[in-house]
């Protein structure tokens, strides 16, 4: 099964980045307020470069004048099962296998945009309609 990971993401401001192993490599996404287990939101995910599959296991912090700058951690990450869709088409349903993601979610496209997509969780057995993002750093 293909893998997947969310960085949380300590740069300019935080994000998380949820990265998809497809095609070889992980198809990224920057999530600016993070992923929800709550179906009601609809979390805006910007298309941003692919990486490299070994970028998965990746923690550290990456230097002040880097394109990033900043400390990366492992939010979440686990295996995933692409459900139906297709980076193509601008829509897929993916089942996460995670610690903290877990059942089925949906990637779409936003009508009109090429980098923008929405990032939403389907009514499952998982979803969580209480859900508060915890972040891994703390200050």
């Amino acid at each position: 099964m293909p893998v997947f990971v969310v960085h949380e993401h300590h740069a300019k401001r935080l994000h998380f980045d949820l990265r998809l192993e497809m095609e070889g490599v992980l198809k990224s996404w920057a999530v600016p307020k993070g992923p929800s287990m709550n179906p009601a939101d609809k979390r805006l995910a910007i298309m941003v470069d692919d990486h490299d599959l070994d970028y998965a296991g990746f923690e550290g912090i990456i230097p002040e004048g880097m394109y990033g700058a900043g400390d990366v951690m492992i939010w979440d990450s686990g295996t995933y099962e692409l459900k139906s869709g297709d980076i193509k088409t601008g829509k897929l349903e993916v089942d996460f296998k995670g610690r903290k993601l877990k059942g089925i979610f949906a990637l779409a496209r936003m009508s009109g945009k090429e980098k923008e997509w929405l990032l939403i969780k389907k009514n499952d057995q998982f979803a969580d309609r209480d859900f508060i993002l915890k972040t891994v750093k703390t200050f």
